[in-house]
């Protein structure tokens, strides 16, 4: 942004801008350079001013979310972050069924927390994901067989020109790890359908899927969860990347500071030190290898972000 671009955007946005923020204190990987400017967005009509602004402007921005499947380049991004916060992080529950609005920016353990309290089941298989509802419905995360668009029945978007649409799951297209649209549409809150349960019932499945991370995902270290895509089609015969990545030997394979993990190949951690770099450096790797030993090309999972 240019200085009068700079002025604009902070007269449209108001307070909550930081210039300059180093992204590694906001990424769960703790790698990253700077974003040129950080904006917590906490209501509709200025987000819906500044999404205009930002594309009239063909200034880059995105969704930050907590930043649990991200990794940002070491020489940082330009452009705007924005940060989902005061009414984006607020739930509210349809008082006649079990309909429930989530904000973008609520965190995936506070709403799963909060349907338990409820009586509320439905999303369990979602514990543990350390990400936000704006993310997870942005990248239709799922785990356990289940992925998070089985449950939506609407979604409020800002669009690129400033306006709120809504619309309905027929006029949704989600597929793996993706929802399709309008490029730099905003997703805003999302509704659920869920089912009434018993508080003791949705605990105790929320505490099998967290018994089970434990038990098979490297919790120790700072990571971005899968890296890689499962790959899909016959020739793969429901071989998941972790799995390809473990044939091509590379399990406790080091560059720099990363490793991809013994206890999961798909994992590459941040052992201590690590740099955006290294980790880019592993991924290369492993699409190599992959392709050298088993013909297959595989997909990013996670998204790269910087220059």
């Amino acid at each position: 942004m240019d200085r009068h671009q700079k002025a604009a955007f902070e007269k449209l946005a108001g307070a909550g801008i930081r210039f300059h923020y180093p992204m590694h204190r906001l990424t769960t990987y703790q790698v990253g350079g700077p974003v040129e400017a950080l904006w917590e967005a906490r209501d509709i009509e200025t987000l819906k001013k500044v999404i205009r602004y930002l594309s009239l402007e063909r200034i880059p921005y995105g969704i930050l979310g907590r930043g649990s499947n991200l990794l940002v380049k070491d020489n940082g991004i330009d452009g705007v972050m924005i940060l989902l916060k005061g009414s984006f992080a607020e739930i509210k529950k349809d008082a006649e069924n079990a309909l429930v609005w989530a904000g973008a920016g609520v965190h995936l353990t506070d709403l799963i927390n909060w349907c338990r309290q409820q009586g509320l089941s439905g999303l369990e298989f979602l514990a543990g994901i350390p990400g936000t509802v704006g993310g997870a419905v942005a990248m239709n995360a799922g785990a356990f067989g289940h992925e998070i668009n089985e449950k939506i029945t609407t979604i409020h978007f800002v669009t690129t020109k400033g306006a709120q649409v809504e619309m309905k799951r027929s006029e949704l297209k989600f597929s793996y790890r993706r929802l399709h649209g309008e490029t730099g549409r905003v997703i805003a809150n999302t509704c659920f359908c869920l089912n009434p349960g018993r508080p003791q019932a949705v605990s105790e499945k929320i505490g099998e899927f967290l018994k089970t991370r434990r038990e098979t995902q490297p919790l120790k270290y700072p990571s971005a969860g899968s890296v890689f895509k499962n790959p899909t089609g016959a020739k793969v015969s429901n071989t998941g990347a972790g799995r390809l990545i473990e044939k091509a030997g590379l399990k406790g394979k080091r560059i720099g500071g990363a490793m991809i993990s013994e206890k999961h190949a798909n994992w590459i951690v941040n052992t201590g030190g690590a740099t955006a770099n290294d980790i880019l450096s592993l991924m290369h790797l492993v699409r190599t290898e992959v392709k050298r030993v088993a013909g297959i090309s595989l997909e990013p999972e996670i998204k790269i972000l910087g220059k």
